[in-house]
């Protein structure tokens, strides 16, 4: 009995020293493991990736994904010096590459190394869309989602060490039970509405990027609404996916433009 409340609380001091703080939200961030430690990794496998997949150079495509995505990293800049965390970037290194791949999807890596699909440009349709895509991307990178998503993974498998410590004395069945009843537990309830909310993070931090930016908010609207309509209404519950449902999305940002455009016209950006 006595180690598992020795276990507990080394597992609760490790997630109260280990934290940081979003800039463009103001919140406290799980950060068991350092940047300095994720972002090389990050860089390495970005790297590797690029060297398996075909990287579209000197096409017009291309050239559109690196200045859109440039122009959102300048506003992001623009914003941290205005708020006081001009070196809030130090170790990011930004890079962004269109891959040829018929998948309708964007990523991010810690760091700042972005990858478009091919397969996601007739939803974005346009420069718009695709700032507002590539907002949503920088976005993450900004808010350390990765480092997050890392973090709660080391949570969970604390979770599951001290389950099974708890059952250690229990019949197999039912450690078995209790296991299986925390996996799920932990995934439904913990990792998933986790991730959901480092979406809808990601959705109102680069609605106001790609608005200092100088693109119009309402494109990110326009970007869901093209990915709803394609996807036919073929999609997990909300409660059993990785993102908030195209419904919940379109909601969100349509009521965040406001405070978008209002961010900014700070900056003397301002749309009719």
């Amino acid at each position: 009995m006595k180690n598992k409340y020795i276990f507990g609380g080394i597992a609760i001091l490790a997630l109260i020293v280990a934290c940081s703080t979003n800039p463009f939200t103001g919140k406290s961030t799980m950060a068991l493991v350092p940047n300095s430690q994720i972002f090389p990794m990050a860089f390495q496998e970005y790297s590797t990736f690029l060297t398996q997949n075909k990287v579209i150079k000197n096409t017009p495509e291309s050239r559109k994904i690196e200045t859109i995505g440039t122009k959102i990293k300048v506003a992001a800049e623009r914003w941290l010096a205005a708020n006081g965390h001009s070196d809030y970037l130090a170790g990011y290194s930004w890079e962004y590459n269109l891959v040829e791949d018929k998948s309708v999807n964007a990523w991010c890596m810690p760091g700042g190394k972005i990858v478009f699909y091919t397969g996601i440009l007739p939803v974005c349709k346009d420069d718009g869309g695709i700032a507002a895509v590539m907002a949503h991307e920088v976005a993450h990178a900004l808010s350390n989602h990765g480092q997050q998503r890392m973090s709660a993974g080391l949570v969970q498998q604390i979770g599951q060490v001290g389950a099974a410590v708890a059952v250690g004395n229990q019949d197999p069945q039912t450690q078995q039970m209790v296991m299986q009843a925390y996996g799920i537990g932990s995934q439904v309830g913990l990792m998933l509405p986790f991730s959901r909310k480092h979406e809808s993070e990601a959705d109102m931090i680069g609605l106001t990027l790609m608005a200092i930016a100088g693109y119009n908010p309402q494109n990110a609207v326009s970007v869901w609404e093209r990915m709803s309509a394609q996807s036919n209404g073929q999609a997990p519950p909300e409660i059993l996916s990785t993102h908030p449902s195209n419904e919940t999305r379109i909601k969100n940002l349509t009521a965040l433009i406001p405070q978008a455009k209002a961010e900014a016209a700070k900056f003397g950006v301002t749309f009719k």
